[in-house]
Protein backbone atom coordinates (compact mmCIF):
# COMPACT_ATOMS: atom_id res chain seq x y z
CA UNK A 1 0.00 0.00 0.00
CA UNK A 2 1.95 3.05 -0.89
CA UNK A 3 1.38 6.44 1.28
CA UNK A 4 1.08 9.83 -0.07
CA UNK A 5 1.26 13.10 2.13
CA UNK A 6 -0.04 16.07 0.57
CA UNK A 7 -0.19 19.27 2.17
CA UNK A 8 -2.99 21.56 2.63
CA UNK A 9 -1.95 24.14 5.05
CA UNK A 10 1.47 25.38 6.79
CA UNK A 11 -0.03 23.38 9.73
CA UNK A 12 -2.42 20.40 8.27
CA UNK A 13 -1.32 17.60 6.47
CA UNK A 14 -3.76 15.65 5.03
CA UNK A 15 -2.52 11.41 5.16
CA UNK A 16 -3.77 10.30 1.30
CA UNK A 17 -3.39 6.37 1.01
CA UNK A 18 -3.31 4.43 -2.34
CA UNK A 19 -3.21 1.22 -3.41
CA UNK A 20 0.36 -0.30 -4.19
CA UNK A 21 0.86 -3.01 -6.92
CA UNK A 22 -0.33 -6.02 -4.48
CA UNK A 23 -3.67 -4.25 -4.34
CA UNK A 24 -3.84 -3.16 -8.07
CA UNK A 25 -2.60 -6.71 -9.43
CA UNK A 26 -2.57 -8.85 -7.08
CA UNK A 27 -2.40 -12.32 -9.51
CA UNK A 28 1.12 -10.58 -11.04
CA UNK A 29 2.17 -9.36 -7.65
CA UNK A 30 1.03 -13.18 -6.73
CA UNK A 31 3.47 -14.43 -9.40
CA UNK A 32 6.31 -12.44 -8.86
CA UNK A 33 6.43 -13.74 -5.57
CA UNK A 34 5.93 -17.41 -6.27
CA UNK A 35 8.68 -16.73 -9.03
CA UNK A 36 11.23 -15.57 -6.15
CA UNK A 37 10.61 -18.46 -3.92
CA UNK A 38 10.63 -21.10 -6.81
CA UNK A 39 13.90 -19.55 -7.52
CA UNK A 40 15.22 -19.72 -3.73
CA UNK A 41 14.32 -23.08 -3.85
CA UNK A 42 16.25 -24.25 -6.64
CA UNK A 43 19.42 -21.88 -6.15
CA UNK A 44 20.20 -22.91 -2.19
CA UNK A 45 20.60 -26.33 -2.66
CA UNK A 46 21.94 -25.94 -5.92
CA UNK A 47 24.68 -23.76 -4.41
CA UNK A 48 25.44 -26.06 -1.79
CA UNK A 49 26.25 -28.93 -4.60
CA UNK A 50 28.38 -26.82 -6.56
CA UNK A 51 30.32 -25.56 -3.53
CA UNK A 52 30.26 -29.58 -2.50
CA UNK A 53 31.81 -30.47 -5.71
CA UNK A 54 34.13 -27.57 -5.31
CA UNK A 55 35.36 -28.36 -2.30
CA UNK A 56 36.11 -32.55 -3.36
CA UNK A 57 37.70 -30.56 -6.99
CA UNK A 58 40.25 -28.88 -4.54
CA UNK A 59 40.86 -31.53 -2.52
CA UNK A 60 39.13 -29.64 0.71
CA UNK A 61 37.64 -32.85 1.44
CA UNK A 62 38.69 -36.42 1.46
CA UNK A 63 36.56 -37.39 -2.23
CA UNK A 64 37.05 -41.15 -0.99
CA UNK A 65 34.73 -40.64 2.42
CA UNK A 66 32.38 -37.77 0.62
CA UNK A 67 32.44 -38.49 -2.79
CA UNK A 68 31.73 -35.63 -5.39
CA UNK A 69 28.51 -34.54 -6.55
CA UNK A 70 29.56 -35.47 -9.98
CA UNK A 71 31.02 -39.07 -8.68
CA UNK A 72 27.68 -39.32 -7.14
CA UNK A 73 25.19 -38.68 -10.45
CA UNK A 74 27.58 -41.11 -12.67
CA UNK A 75 27.35 -43.87 -10.66
CA UNK A 76 23.60 -43.46 -10.16
CA UNK A 77 22.87 -43.33 -13.66
CA UNK A 78 25.01 -46.22 -14.42
CA UNK A 79 23.14 -47.93 -11.46
CA UNK A 80 19.65 -47.08 -13.10
CA UNK A 81 20.77 -48.11 -16.36
CA UNK A 82 21.92 -51.25 -15.74
CA UNK A 83 18.66 -52.19 -13.80
CA UNK A 84 20.96 -52.74 -9.90
CA UNK A 85 19.28 -49.67 -8.71
CA UNK A 86 15.15 -50.22 -9.38
CA UNK A 87 14.74 -53.65 -7.61
CA UNK A 88 15.86 -52.00 -4.28
CA UNK A 89 13.76 -48.44 -4.76
CA UNK A 90 10.86 -50.93 -6.14
CA UNK A 91 10.79 -52.62 -2.69
CA UNK A 92 11.17 -49.66 -0.51
CA UNK A 93 8.25 -47.75 -2.35
CA UNK A 94 6.03 -50.88 -1.43
CA UNK A 95 6.34 -51.12 1.90
CA UNK A 96 5.99 -47.72 2.27
CA UNK A 97 2.68 -47.43 0.06
CA UNK A 98 1.37 -50.84 1.73
CA UNK A 99 2.15 -49.88 5.70
CA UNK A 100 1.13 -45.61 4.57
CA UNK A 101 -2.53 -46.81 3.23
CA UNK A 102 -3.47 -49.20 6.30
CA UNK A 103 -2.08 -47.04 8.76
CA UNK A 104 -4.02 -43.61 7.32
CA UNK A 105 -7.54 -45.64 7.15
CA UNK A 106 -7.21 -47.37 10.38
CA UNK A 107 -5.94 -44.01 12.17
CA UNK A 108 -8.99 -41.73 10.27
CA UNK A 109 -11.10 -44.17 11.39
CA UNK A 110 -10.39 -44.83 15.18
CA UNK A 111 -9.43 -40.77 15.36
CA UNK A 112 -13.22 -40.04 13.58
CA UNK A 113 -14.70 -42.23 16.30
CA UNK A 114 -12.26 -41.48 19.37
CA UNK A 115 -13.56 -37.35 17.96
CA UNK A 116 -16.90 -38.60 17.81
CA UNK A 117 -18.06 -40.58 20.49
CA UNK A 118 -16.99 -39.45 24.18
CA UNK A 119 -16.60 -43.07 25.85
CA UNK A 120 -14.67 -44.65 23.09
CA UNK A 121 -12.40 -41.58 23.63
CA UNK A 122 -12.17 -42.04 27.30
CA UNK A 123 -11.58 -46.08 26.64
CA UNK A 124 -8.59 -45.49 24.56
CA UNK A 125 -7.43 -42.46 24.54
CA UNK A 126 -4.73 -43.57 27.73
CA UNK A 127 -3.75 -46.61 25.96
CA UNK A 128 -2.77 -44.88 22.70
CA UNK A 129 -1.45 -42.26 24.36
CA UNK A 130 1.47 -44.60 26.40
CA UNK A 131 1.42 -46.68 22.96
CA UNK A 132 2.04 -43.39 20.88
CA UNK A 133 5.38 -42.57 23.10
CA UNK A 134 7.17 -45.96 22.76
CA UNK A 135 9.86 -45.46 19.76
CA UNK A 136 8.68 -47.28 16.42
CA UNK A 137 11.58 -48.97 15.88
CA UNK A 138 11.84 -50.65 19.36
CA UNK A 139 8.44 -52.44 17.96
CA UNK A 140 10.32 -54.27 14.75
CA UNK A 141 11.87 -56.81 17.03
CA UNK A 142 7.83 -57.38 18.02
CA UNK A 143 6.83 -57.58 14.46
CA UNK A 144 9.47 -60.00 13.84
CA UNK A 145 8.00 -62.62 16.22
CA UNK A 146 4.63 -62.07 14.95
CA UNK A 147 4.92 -61.91 10.68
CA UNK A 148 8.77 -63.30 10.85
CA UNK A 149 11.11 -62.59 7.70
CA UNK A 150 9.73 -60.84 4.90
CA UNK A 151 7.42 -57.99 4.05
CA UNK A 152 5.10 -58.22 7.45
CA UNK A 153 7.22 -57.08 9.83
CA UNK A 154 8.19 -53.70 7.29
CA UNK A 155 4.62 -53.08 6.37
CA UNK A 156 3.26 -53.24 9.92
CA UNK A 157 6.20 -50.81 11.19
CA UNK A 158 5.67 -48.31 8.59
CA UNK A 159 1.05 -48.52 9.53
CA UNK A 160 1.94 -48.24 13.15
CA UNK A 161 4.14 -45.17 12.59
CA UNK A 162 1.21 -43.80 10.05
CA UNK A 163 -1.24 -44.59 12.16
CA UNK A 164 -0.34 -42.65 15.01
CA UNK A 165 0.38 -39.43 13.18
CA UNK A 166 -3.21 -39.69 10.92
CA UNK A 167 -5.03 -40.66 14.80
CA UNK A 168 -3.91 -37.75 16.78
CA UNK A 169 -4.77 -35.60 13.42
CA UNK A 170 -8.16 -36.75 13.09
CA UNK A 171 -9.37 -36.99 16.52
CA UNK A 172 -7.73 -33.90 16.82
CA UNK A 173 -9.18 -32.02 14.30
CA UNK A 174 -12.90 -33.84 14.88
CA UNK A 175 -12.51 -32.15 18.75
CA UNK A 176 -11.80 -28.39 16.86
CA UNK A 177 -15.42 -28.98 14.92
CA UNK A 178 -17.15 -25.43 16.18
CA UNK A 179 -19.66 -26.81 18.65
CA UNK A 180 -22.34 -24.38 16.03
CA UNK A 181 -21.80 -26.64 13.19
CA UNK A 182 -23.08 -29.42 14.88
CA UNK A 183 -26.17 -27.99 16.54
CA UNK A 184 -26.77 -26.63 12.59
CA UNK A 185 -26.82 -29.64 11.26
CA UNK A 186 -29.05 -31.47 14.54
CA UNK A 187 -31.65 -28.18 13.93
CA UNK A 188 -31.91 -29.66 10.45
CA UNK A 189 -32.58 -33.18 11.78
CA UNK A 190 -28.97 -34.50 10.22
CA UNK A 191 -28.69 -38.54 10.08
CA UNK A 192 -25.24 -39.98 11.97
CA UNK A 193 -24.32 -40.05 7.95
CA UNK A 194 -25.75 -36.66 6.83
CA UNK A 195 -23.56 -35.25 9.92
CA UNK A 196 -20.47 -36.66 9.11
CA UNK A 197 -20.72 -35.84 5.11
CA UNK A 198 -22.05 -32.53 5.58
CA UNK A 199 -20.51 -31.18 8.56
CA UNK A 200 -17.32 -33.48 10.22
CA UNK A 201 -16.22 -34.14 7.10
CA UNK A 202 -15.77 -30.38 5.06
CA UNK A 203 -14.79 -29.10 8.73
CA UNK A 204 -12.04 -31.41 9.58
CA UNK A 205 -10.44 -32.66 6.47
CA UNK A 206 -8.03 -29.91 6.16
CA UNK A 207 -6.14 -30.77 9.12
CA UNK A 208 -6.48 -34.37 8.84
CA UNK A 209 -4.35 -34.30 5.40
CA UNK A 210 -1.81 -31.95 7.14
CA UNK A 211 -0.96 -34.93 9.51
CA UNK A 212 -1.16 -37.59 6.77
CA UNK A 213 1.45 -35.14 4.84
CA UNK A 214 3.84 -35.14 8.20
CA UNK A 215 2.84 -39.20 8.14
CA UNK A 216 4.19 -39.43 4.74
CA UNK A 217 7.86 -38.14 5.39
CA UNK A 218 7.57 -39.83 8.91
CA UNK A 219 6.90 -43.04 6.92
CA UNK A 220 9.79 -42.81 4.77
CA UNK A 221 12.43 -42.24 7.66
CA UNK A 222 10.83 -45.12 9.22
CA UNK A 223 11.00 -47.48 6.59
CA UNK A 224 14.73 -46.56 5.65
CA UNK A 225 15.82 -47.20 9.30
CA UNK A 226 13.95 -50.62 9.61
CA UNK A 227 15.65 -51.87 6.33
CA UNK A 228 18.93 -50.95 7.83
CA UNK A 229 18.30 -53.63 10.80
CA UNK A 230 16.09 -56.72 8.98
CA UNK A 231 15.96 -56.37 5.07
CA UNK A 232 17.40 -58.12 2.75
CA UNK A 233 16.67 -54.87 -0.02
CA UNK A 234 15.48 -51.86 -0.22
CA UNK A 235 17.12 -48.64 0.09
CA UNK A 236 17.80 -48.72 3.35
CA UNK A 237 19.87 -51.84 2.96
CA UNK A 238 21.63 -50.48 -0.21
CA UNK A 239 23.02 -47.80 2.08
CA UNK A 240 24.02 -49.73 5.31
CA UNK A 241 25.14 -52.50 2.80
CA UNK A 242 27.63 -50.38 1.27
CA UNK A 243 28.62 -47.71 3.96
CA UNK A 244 29.71 -51.87 5.47
CA UNK A 245 32.01 -52.49 1.93
CA UNK A 246 33.25 -48.81 2.08
CA UNK A 247 31.33 -47.88 -1.43
CA UNK A 248 30.60 -44.35 -0.55
CA UNK A 249 29.56 -43.32 -3.91
CA UNK A 250 26.77 -46.32 -3.71
CA UNK A 251 25.57 -44.72 -0.20
CA UNK A 252 25.15 -41.46 -1.23
CA UNK A 253 23.49 -42.67 -4.54
CA UNK A 254 20.46 -44.27 -2.25
CA UNK A 255 20.59 -41.14 0.42
CA UNK A 256 19.82 -38.69 -2.77
CA UNK A 257 16.99 -41.52 -3.74
CA UNK A 258 15.78 -41.47 -0.36
CA UNK A 259 15.89 -37.44 -0.28
CA UNK A 260 13.59 -37.51 -3.83
CA UNK A 261 11.40 -40.35 -3.04
CA UNK A 262 10.45 -38.62 0.61
CA UNK A 263 9.46 -35.45 -1.43
CA UNK A 264 7.77 -36.40 -4.35
CA UNK A 265 5.65 -38.97 -1.30
CA UNK A 266 5.01 -35.82 0.39
CA UNK A 267 4.37 -33.52 -2.31
CA UNK A 268 2.17 -36.07 -3.67
CA UNK A 269 0.06 -36.40 -0.67
CA UNK A 270 -0.47 -32.35 -0.55
CA UNK A 271 -1.70 -32.28 -4.22
CA UNK A 272 -4.15 -35.12 -3.35
CA UNK A 273 -5.39 -32.90 -0.08
CA UNK A 274 -5.57 -29.90 -2.65
CA UNK A 275 -7.61 -31.30 -4.76
CA UNK A 276 -9.95 -33.25 -2.25
CA UNK A 277 -10.33 -29.92 -0.27
CA UNK A 278 -11.45 -27.28 -2.68
CA UNK A 279 -13.18 -25.27 0.50
CA UNK A 280 -9.86 -25.34 2.44
CA UNK A 281 -8.11 -21.60 2.59
CA UNK A 282 -6.18 -20.62 0.00
CA UNK A 283 -3.22 -18.00 -0.42
CA UNK A 284 -5.25 -14.63 -1.89
CA UNK A 285 -2.74 -14.00 -4.68
CA UNK A 286 -2.84 -17.74 -5.80
CA UNK A 287 -6.65 -18.43 -5.79
CA UNK A 288 -7.29 -15.59 -7.93
CA UNK A 289 -5.04 -16.92 -10.33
Amino acid sequence: MSTLVKSVSDDEQVLVRRPGPRELHPVRTHRRRRTLEIALAVAVPLLLVLLWQLAAARSWIDERVYPAPSTIFADGWDRAADGDLWPDVRATLQRVLGGYAIGTVAGYVLGLLMGSLSLVRAALEPLLDALYVVPKLALLPVFLNMFGLGEGPQIALVATTVFFFVWISTMAAVLAVPAGHRDAGQVFGASPWQMFRHVLLPASLPAVLVGARIAAGVAVLVIVASEQIAAADGLGHLIFDSRALFQNDVMFVGIVCVAVLGVVFSEVVRIAGRLLTPWAPRDRGRSQS
